[in-house]
């Protein structure tokens, strides 16, 4: 009898020996052998805030791998659980569960596209373009970045979902009646697929923060403005002129106009508030009661109307003194000058009537 139960007690242990090695056979193969050998590859997205569970179910909802348990299995054994990277990745079917892992882990995403934001596009024109590029709906980085104020015929602060000063010092002084309008730099960035919007607009403020060198912020502080009031100019030379050397006259005459406080009287503001493109300014649009609206009130309108680029930023800060006060854009293009209101109107009844 004695004997006999000896021997039970070798057969339980030989089959747990037996059963442990299974195991870690199964195990092994999980992990270090591919779900198939076909080599298709996928698009594969991990978003942004989805934990290990969340990685492992979705690869194997997509027969990336043979099952999540050794996907979980690996990187928790492996320490890399905080390592796991948001992004879109091409995984081919033929990878096994360590190869997956490392691409992961290396943040070897695809890279989405190259998004291109051009000079004078206001919040809507960038929130629409998003949309069309399939990123998310307009309304989406509006409630992120703010909507436009343009209906605002008194000061009014408009929330934000997020507050970018805390991460970028040259908002600390825009008005907190109007979003992120005038900050969006124009440029070509690269984002990726697992981007959100808040990665986006963070990627852009800080293009804006490199373009805006130290140099450029001392000008502005000796001058006693504000980098918002710079801004907030630049964006109506953006709109109103092309080259450089114009942008800097037209930026003499509509600082040394606020300075007098005369109204700046800029068609450009008129068409951010109606929406509207081109030099038709109707009579009846220059009455809407809206504080953009540089005819019915003096000084700088309530915020930025585009979003500029550099050289309108620099006109802004660097402005061409002249003995001009009026100028006007004919339908072709050319900017003509004018000192005195009787010339400029002489001009307008030429070139624009």
């Amino acid at each position: 009898m004695f004997y006999f139960l000896l021997f039970l007690e070798k057969m339980k242990k030989s089959l747990f020996f037996i059963i442990l090695i299974f195991l870690l056979i199964f195990i092994l193969q999980g992990i270090y052998f591919p779900s198939n050998i076909n080599n298709e590859g996928k698009i594969f997205l991990i978003n942004k805030g989805e934990n290990v569970f969340q990685i492992a179910r979705n690869l194997d909802k997509e027969e990336l791998i043979k099952n999540h348990l050794f996907f979980e299995f690996y990187v928790l054994i492996t320490g890399r659980i905080r390592n796991l990277q948001a992004g879109e990745y091409l995984i081919n079917s033929s990878l096994n569960v360590k190869e997956i892992v490392q691409k992961i882990v290396g943040g070897n995403s695809l890279k989405e596209r190259e998004i291109t934001i051009i000079e004078g596009w206001d919040m809507r024109d960038i929130a629409w373009y998003f949309e069309n590029e399939g990123m998310f709906q307009a309304e989406e980085l509006m409630e992120m970045a703010g909507f436009p104020t343009i209906n605002y015929s008194s000061v009014v602060e408009v929330p934000e979902l997020k507050d970018y000063s805390q991460e970028f010092n040259f908002l600390k002084d825009k008005s907190k009646s109007v979003g992120l309008e005038g900050y969006l730099f124009p440029d070509t960035y690269r984002i990726y697929r697992g981007d959100g919007i808040d990665e986006i607009l963070s990627k852009i403020l800080g293009n804006f923060d490199k373009k805006l060198d130290q140099d450029l912020r001392d000008e502005i502080k000796r001058q006693n403005r504000s980098i918002f009031d710079i801004i907030t100019m630049a964006s109506m030379i953006e709109e109103e002129v092309i080259s450089y050397e114009e942008k800097e006259l037209v930026s003499g005459v509509l600082w040394k106009r606020e300075k007098s406080n005369i109204p700046l009287q800029v068609d450009s503001t008129i068409n951010y508030i109606t929406g509207k493109k081109g030099f038709n300014i109707l009579k009846e649009e220059k009455k809407i009661d809206s504080l953009f609206n540089t005819y019915k009130y003096i000084g700088l309108p309530l915020g930025p109307i585009c979003n500029p680029g550099l050289e309108s930023i620099k006109a802004s800060i660097y402005p061409e003194e002249s003995n001009f006060w009026y100028y006007l854009s004919t339908p072709e293009g050319e900017t003509l000058f004018s000192g005195t209101l009787e010339e400029h109107n002489s001009k307008k009844r030429k070139y624009l009537n």
